[in-house]
């Protein structure tokens, strides 16, 4: 079985569960309110919009991509499996169907912004979010 494949409605709490645990270590600046808002968004407007993939080997969903044309709404890999490549698996997937990649990030996101600058995103403009009164930074990758 190839490791990434199509997400599945039954794939639901398993992307909540990653986005959440790999949230709470690379922005755990983010509030609990607007957590549970995400999450809630999450299961009612983004997996139902977005182009999602998973990572699964046989054992469940490792981590997911989801996209909204070229742009990368979300990449999230469970923390005990990070390192082993998924996230750069999932980003290689979608670098070859959708260029150029289009991501923010928040910029007190060291774990995501040192991942995008590695796989060769660059920083197109910076600007401030106001649900989170975090600042944002656009970033693009020309594959």
């Amino acid at each position: 079985m190839k490791p990434i494949r199509k997400y599945h409605p039954e794939d639901t709490d398993a992307i909540v569960a990653i986005w959440l645990d790999a949230s709470r270590i690379a922005t755990p600046f983010l509030s609990a309110d607007f957590l549970g808002k995400t999450r809630k968004q999450i299961r009612e407007v983004w997996l139902p919009t977005a182009e999602t993939w998973v990572y699964d080997e046989g054992d469940g969903v490792q981590g997911f991509i989801a996209l909204i044309g070229n742009e990368v709404g979300g990449l999230f890999v469970h923390p005990d499996a990070q390192g082993r490549g998924i996230g750069r698996s999932l980003m290689d997937w979608a670098s070859l169907h959708h260029e150029p990649l289009l991501t923010e990030v928040f910029e007190e996101n060291s774990i995501g912004r040192r991942f995008y600058e590695r796989y060769g995103f660059r920083e197109t403009n910076r600007y401030f979010h106001k649900p989170t009164q975090q600042n944002m930074i656009r970033m693009i990758c020309m594959g």
